[in-house]
């Protein structure tokens, strides 16, 4: 039995820094340029903005920004046999590369019959192998053009929608029949607000500043989890 007239509620999770224990666009261009199908020079275009954030004196964001710039510029002209084969392989290598928190919570969601939604900004064909191992019910993430003899053209479908998580989340829930009483969000960053905002129950999982200081703000719940230890703050 549903809730609210046979309505079931959902619960949404961003994916990278969320579930997955890094980002899938990074490791995803990373394994491209290992396998030869991204030049090797394409590292080049990102590592200082790589050092920077390792050396804690750049942005994550302005690292992550170069990561998609790289692969944007990259993609265009790929088979998507190549491309598909190596997101295979990469979720089945590092797929269980994920958070013990986020991990448990989708399988008692699931338990407690929540439809469980992915949204995330990496490539959906690496999305879909990773989301479906985790057990979730649907993905949404970015999906890319494919042109004449099934090679990327480089254009993202629908960009507008994939950087407006709050629309995804409006879409998801009249088209699958859904309701947000009784919803639950799970994000990390403030590209999460949007979409945490419309939940019942928003949970700032190891939030960065800008999501922290909103967490606070709204009294939203904030988890941290830390090597083997997992902690709520007050």
């Amino acid at each position: 039995m549903w809730h609210n007239g046979g309505m079931r509620k959902v619960a949404i999770f961003d994916i990278d820094g969320t579930v997955f224990r890094s980002s899938l666009a990074i490791e995803l261009t990373e394994a491209l340029i290992a396998e030869g199908i991204f030049p090797e020079s394409a590292r080049k275009e990102y590592e200082m903005q790589f050092k920077k954030w390792a050396d804690r004196e750049g942005k994550y964001q302005d690292y992550i920004d170069a990561i998609v710039k790289v692969f944007m510029k990259n993609i265009k002209g790929v088979h998507y046999a190549d491309f598909s084969r190596v997101a295979e392989a990469l979720v089945s290598e590092r797929g269980k590369r994920v958070y013990r928190y986020t991990r448990d919570l989708v399988k008692e969601l699931r338990r407690k019959r929540y439809f469980v939604l992915a949204i995330s900004q990496s490539p959906k064909t690496i999305l879909e192998g990773f989301c479906k191992n985790m057990g979730f019910h649907k993905v949404y993430g970015r999906m890319y053009e494919l042109g004449p003899s099934d090679r990327f053209t480089g254009k993202i479908i629908d960009v507008h929608l994939i950087e407006n998580k709050a629309n995804i989340v409006r879409r998801a829930v009249k088209k699958e029949g859904l309701t947000l009483t009784g919803s639950i969000g799970v994000g990390d960053t403030e590209s999460d607000i949007a979409f945490l905002e419309l939940v019942d129950e928003p949970i700032c999982f190891n939030p960065n500043s800008k999501l922290y200081r909103h967490a606070k703000r709204n009294n939203w719940k904030i988890i941290v989890e830390r090597k083997d230890v997992i902690y709520e703050l007050e």
